[in-house]
C-alpha cells in the first residue's frame, strides 16, 4: 500500500465501480457549514451557559481554533493523494492497515450512535405538531426516507444538505438580526432586564463560575462540533477537490465565529445568563421575548431539520465509510458494490436497519435521556479518536513522505507543532471526562469497542491471509 501512495497517483480512479464526483462546489461549502453547526448549538447551548456562563464564548472559541487544525492536517493528506478517498484510507497507509480498520469502523459506529439520537430528536419534534401520531411510526418513515433520498443519487444529498445547511444558516443569522435590534432598543423583557452588552460580564465577570465551570462547559461544548469532519467524507464525490476542499476548511474559523460566538454574545446580551434555562434552548426563548406568535413552531421546525441533517449526513458517510473498508477487504465484499446511481447501496440498507435496531432497543431502555447521554458521549469520545487518529497520520506523513509534502499546494500551518498541541488537547479533555458521572459511565464503557474492534481485525486479517 505504501508503494502505491508513493507513486502519488494525483487523478481519481474512473472505473465504474469507483465513487463519482458528482458534488459541486456549493455543495461541499454547504456540508461544511451543516457539519461546522451541530443540533448541539440549538439545543445544547442553554446548558453549557448555565456551566460556565459568559467563558462558554471562549470554550466555543478553543474547540473550534483546535480542530480548525485537525481539519488542515486532513485536507493536506487528503490533497496528496487523490486517491484517498477518506481518512480510513489514509491512516491504513501511513499508520497501518489495523489503522484504516479501527477508523473506518469507528467512524461507522459513531454515526450510526449520533443517527440513533438524531431519530429519537426528530421522533419528539415531530409529536410537538402530532402527539398522538406513533412515535415508532415516525421513527419508521424517518430511516424510510433517509434509506429511499440517500438510494437515489450523491447529488440529491449534496442538494438536501445545501438546503439543510441554508434553513440553520437563515435561523441564526435572524437570531443575530433580531437580537442586535433589541439590544440597539435597549429592549426591556417582561421580566425587568434590559438588553444590553454589558449584561455579558456585569454579573461575575466573564469566569463566574470559575475555572471548574469552564472546564465543565468543554465537556458538552464538544458534542456540538461532531460531524465537522464530514467535508473529507464527501471529498470524494467533488467535482474539483483541489479547489473546493481548502476552500471549506479554511472558512470554518469565520463560521464558528459568525455562527457560534456571535449567537451566543447576542443571547447573553439579550438575556442575562443566569436567567437562561438549561433544558430550554436559547435560540426559542429569544424569539419567545419578543412575543413572535409562531416562534415555537418555527424554531421547533429549525431543530427538527437541523436533526434530519445530521441523520442525513450520518447515512451518508457511513455507506461511504464501509464502500472503503470493503475495497480493503476489511468488511464484507458486498459493500463494494455500486448500484447504477454509483451509491453504495448496500451500505447504506446495511447502515438504515442498524438505525432501526437501535431505537427498537433505546424504545425499551426506561430511562431514554439517561441512554441518550451516554450514547452521545461515547459517540463523543471516539471522533476524539477519529480527530486524533487523522493527526497521528499527518505526523506519520510528515516523517514518512518529506518530498509529499514538501509539494504540497496546502500545507497545514505550524504542522508537526500544532498536531502535538491538538493531541494534548484531546488527551485533556479525555480527563474532563471522568469528572462528571454520566461521562464517566460512557468513558468506562467506550474500551469495549475497542476490544470487540480488536476481536474483529483478527478474523479480518485471517480471512486476507486464506
Amino acid at each position: 500500500m505504501e508503494e502505491n501512495a508513493n507513486s502519488l497517483s494525483t487523478q481519481p480512479n474512473t472505473d465504474r465501480n469507483q465513487l463519482k464526483r458528482s458534488l459541486s462546489n456549493r455543495h461541499i461549502q454547504l456540508i461544511a457549514i451543516g457539519g461546522a453547526i451541530g443540533t448541539g448549538l440549538f439545543m445544547g447551548s442553554g446548558k453549557t451557559i448555565s456551566l460556565a456562563g459568559p467563558s462558554i464564548i471562549f470554550v466555543y472559541m478553543i474547540i473550534g481554533f483546535v480542530l480548525f487544525f485537525v481539519m488542515r492536517a486532513m485536507g493536506e493528506l487528503l490533497l496528496s493523494n487523490l486517491n484517498y478517498k477518506s481518512f480510513s484510507d489514509f491512516s491504513a497507509d501511513l499508520i497501518g492497515p489495523w489503522a484504516g480498520f479501527f477508523v473506518g469502523w469507528t467512524y461507522w459506529f459513531c454515526w450510526v450512535i449520533t443517527g440513533i439520537a438524531d431519530i429519537i430528536a426528530i421522533t419528539a419534534y415531530v409529536s410537538f405538531w402530532a402527539p398522538d401520531f406513533p412515535e415508532w411510526v415516525t421513527s419508521f418513515i424517518c430511516v424510510v426516507t433517509l434509506l429511499t433520498l440517500n438510494l437515489v443519487s450523491v447529488r440529491l444529498f449534496g442538494e438536501l444538505e445545501f438546503w439543510f445547511a441554508m434553513i440553520k444558516i437563515v435561523a441564526i443569522v435572524a437570531l443575530i438580526a433580531v437580537g442586535g435590534t433589541l439590544i440597539a432598543m435597549n429592549f426591556q423583557s417582561p421580566t425587568g432586564h434590559t438588553a444590553s452588552l454589558s449584561n455579558i460580564w456585569s454579573d461575575g465577570g466573564m469566569f463566574p463560575m470559575g475555572i471548574s465551570g469552564f472546564f465543565a462547559g468543554f465537556q458538552i461544548a464538544i458534542f456540538a462540533f461532531v460531524g465537522i469532519e464530514l467535508v473529507g467524507t464527501a471529498a470524494a464525490e467533488t467535482r474539483d477537490p483541489e479547489k473546493s476542499l481548502p476552500k471549506a476548511i479554511n472558512a470554518i474559523p469565520i463560521r464558528i465565529i459568525a455562527f457560534y460566538v456571535l449567537s451566543l454574545i447576542v443571547i447573553m446580551a439579550v438575556t442575562p445568563w443566569r436567567t437562561i434555562l438549561a433544558d430550554k434552548s436559547p435560540f426559542v426563548e429569544m424569539f419567545v421575548l419578543i412575543s413572535l406568535p409562531a416562534a415555537a413552531s418555527i424554531v421547533n421546525f429549525v431543530v427538527l431539520t437541523s436533526a434530519a441533517s445530521s441523520a442525513n449526513s450520518g447515512v451518508f458517510s457511513t455507506s461511504r465509510m464501509l464502500f472503503g473498508l470493503s475495497k480493503e477487504g476489511d468488511a464484507p465484499k458486498q459493500f463494494s458494490q455500486l448500484s447504477k446511481k454509483a451509491v453504495p447501496a448496500t451500505g447504506l440498507i446495511f447502515t438504515c436497519i442498524c438505525l432501526s435496531f437501535g431505537i427498537v432497543l433505546i424504545y425499551f431502555i426506561p430511562d431514554i435521556m439517561h441512554a441518550f447521554t451516554l450514547v452521545t458521549t461515547v459517540s463523543a469520545i471516539l471522533f476524539m479518536f477519529i480527530w486524533s487518529m487523522i493527526l497521528y497520520s499527518y505526523l506519520n506523513f510528515r516523517k514518512k513522505r518529506p518530498e509529499m509534502h514538501k509539494a504540497s499546494h496546502y500545507k497545514m500551518p505550524a504542522g508537526i507543532v500544532m498536531s502535538w498541541l491538538s493531541l494534548a488537547f484531546f488527551a485533556f479533555m479525555v480527563v474532563l471526562l471522568a469528572f462528571q458521572h454520566d461521562t464517566r459511565q460512557a468513558l468506562i464503557a467506550t474500551p469495549v469497542w475497542f476490544i470487540l474492534l480488536f476481536i474483529g481485525y483478527q478474523f479480518a486479517k485471517r480471512r486476507k491471509n486464506h
